[in-house]
Formats: C-alpha cells, structure tokens, sequence
C-alpha cells in the first residue's frame, strides 16, 4: 500500500516542485508584457490624430466642387457622403484618403481627363458607400 501511494504522489510532487520554481523564477515572470500607461497614451494620441487627418483630407476631397458635381452627376447626394465618412473604420478611413490623395496626385499631374476624373470619383463614392452597407 506504501508502495502504490509513492507512485502515485511522486508525479504529482514533482509537478507542484516546477511549478513553485517557475513561478519563483525572476526571468519566468511575464513583466514584459506590461504596458505602460504612458506607452498606452502615446499610441491612443498617434491612432487619434492619424484619423483626424485622413478624415480631413477624405472629406476635403468630397467637399470639392468638382467632386460634388461628378457625384450629382450620377445622383450621389454629396451630403450623404459627407456624413458617411466618419462611421469608417480607421483602417478603411486610410485607404480611401491614400485613394484620394493619389487621384488629387493624379489631377495634379494632368494625367487624368474629366470622364476618367468623373469615373474615379464614382467608383471611389461606390465603394464607400458599399462599405458601409455592409458594415451597417
């Protein structure tokens, strides 16, 4: 009877021994990992003011005469745009101001003409529309 209860404690001893010297152990602790709240601000700040500005630089693009005649042209309510561009995540907020920076970047240049400026400004409205219906 000695015998049996040796086997079957030894395991569970040996177990409860790692255990305690892990945890014991100054390198095994996960203090790494902890954020610190001035790390966690500083991130919360960047993340916030990127937003800020691809949000300004989307709703300056949709705020643009030209813009705003391209969409009624195809019966897009401007306004509508305007409004919907705020609900975008931060992700998709991001890919549409580098979207509308390149298509400024491409007016700019005079590489594009009215039909193809006229399409772009559709198919980028298009999308963000189509984004949020199916975010909503």
């Amino acid at each position: 009877m000695l015998h049996r209860f040796q086997y079957e404690t030894t395991p569970m001893l040996a177990t409860l021994a790692v255990v305690l010297l892990l945890g014991f152990a100054p390198g095994a602790q996960a203090q790494d990992h902890v954020v610190l709240p001035a790390d966690l601000h500083h991130e919360v700040l960047t993340a916030s003011r990127a937003r800020q500005q691809n949000l300004t630089k989307v709703q300056k693009f949709f705020g643009e005469e030209a813009v705003k005649k391209a969409l009624k042209t195809t019966r897009i309510d401007p306004e509508k745009i305007q409004k919907a561009v705020p609900s975008l995540s931060d992700e998709e907020l991001a890919r549409l101001a580098a979207q509308t920076d390149k298509v400024q970047r491409d007016i700019a240049a005079g590489a594009l003409n009215n039909t193809q400026i006229t399409y772009i400004i559709i198919a980028i409205a298009t999308a963000l529309l189509v984004t949020l219906i199916f975010v909503a």
